[in-house]
């Protein structure tokens, strides 16, 4: 099958540090190629792939310091895909609904991946303007806000089984990984160390819109002798900070879509704890790769209890569930229905019905 995937600008497939969208289009971009499909990457020009590179911009926009619009690589991007359209079986978008004015209008074979959050009010009025742009979730509980979009599966991410190995020790540290942000909520992680007298090690990026929320609201917070900020890591280190851990927080208070940190730590056999939000209940096993919470306080006897579950478990969850192998399969089968001219299934299907395919 000849595939394009159209991954934003912002970061470079992988990227070299923070950037859950380009990271899950590189894993899905390789294992493509693996199979043996014939696949054109567009991304910047930085990005490492076995794939056909079609580079609109030289570098990762987030890290070049002299990009002031980076609309205007995307716009360019769009135009050099929709020119060579024709090269394709099937174009996958990752970049939201940017493409939607063009793709709709051209008979392009399509579909796109949302990766972002859905609960913005603005959103339903792109998604009923383009109703028959033919849409994929990362988790069912994604697409709640949009119900009535033309949804045909979710699709959940899945990362190379030689990326991350199981550690089969217990760890002596909890681990915070992502972004500082306000719905990230590691100032819950911080008292939930405090109150476990565990050490806290936090892992995560501060974006320039969150500095000021950051030295506000967080930095007076890491003044104690148990937490321990380390700041934005890569795809390396990931291994000993996600393997070393006793358990990773995951601390949330948004609709998170997916939350790939969860699936990082399963792969590293690191139990997860994580708060009743968004995609959380689809991903963790309940009492067998970590704990679902609804407050500090049960975050705290979670961190008690970690210790109970098999971290050699949570690694078979990890591959049972969330390989990179499975999550091109899945994609696979959708370009080959949507190919073929099929509709989903199962119209009507509620939402949230625990179902990897609609």
């Amino acid at each position: 099958m000849r595939i394009a995937q159209v991954a934003p600008l912002y970061e470079r497939v992988p990227p070299l540090l923070y950037g859950g969208t380009e990271r899950v289009v590189s894993y899905l971009t390789e294992e493509l190629v693996r199979l043996g499909h014939q696949v054109t990457l567009f991304a910047s020009g930085d990005s490492i792939t076995a794939a056909k590179l079609i580079a609109p911009c030289e570098r990762a926009l987030r890290l070049d310091k002299k990009c002031q619009d980076s609309l205007s690589y995307h716009v360019v991007m769009l135009d050099q895909v929709f020119h060579r359209r024709s090269e394709f079986d099937i174009v996958h978008f990752h970049i939201d609904y940017l493409h939607f004015p063009v793709s709709n209008r051209t008979g392009i074979r399509n579909i796109t991946t949302l990766h972002g959050r859905l609960d913005l009010p603005e959103l339903s009025v792109v998604y009923r303007q383009f109703p028959n742009v033919p849409l994929l979730s990362i988790s069912n509980a994604q697409r709640r806000p949009l119900a009535f979009a033309n949804w045909r599966a979710t699709v959940y991410h899945g990362l190379p089984p030689g990326l991350l190995s199981l550690e089969s020790k217990e760890g002596d540290y909890l681990a915070f990984l992502g972004r500082i942000s306000p719905e990230k909520r590691v100032d819950r992680a911080i008292v939930i160390a405090k109150l476990s007298g565990i050490p806290l090690r936090i892992a995560a990026k501060v974006d320039r819109a969150d500095q000021e929320y950051f030295e506000a609201h967080i930095k007076p917070l890491l003044d104690h002798p148990l937490i321990e900020f380390i700041g934005e890591i890569g795809e390396k280190e990931k291994q000993e900070f996600l393997g070393g851990a006793r358990a990773l927080l995951f601390p949330i208070d948004w609709p998170e879509p997916f939350g790939l940190a969860m699936i990082e730590a399963l792969a590293c056999g690191t139990p997860v704890i994580a708060f009743r939000r968004g995609s959380v209940p689809e991903i963790i096993d309940h009492g067998r790769a970590g704990f679902i919470v609804d407050s500090v306080e049960e975050a705290v006897k979670a961190v008690d209890r970690v210790g109970s579950l098999s971290r050699t478990e949570c690694r078979k969850i990890f591959e049972r569930r969330f390989s990179a192998s499975r999550m091109a399969g899945d994609y696979v089968r959708e370009y080959t229905r949507l190919l073929a001219g099929d509709r989903p299934e199962v119209a009507g299907i509620d939402a949230w019905a625990p179902l990897t395919r609609l």
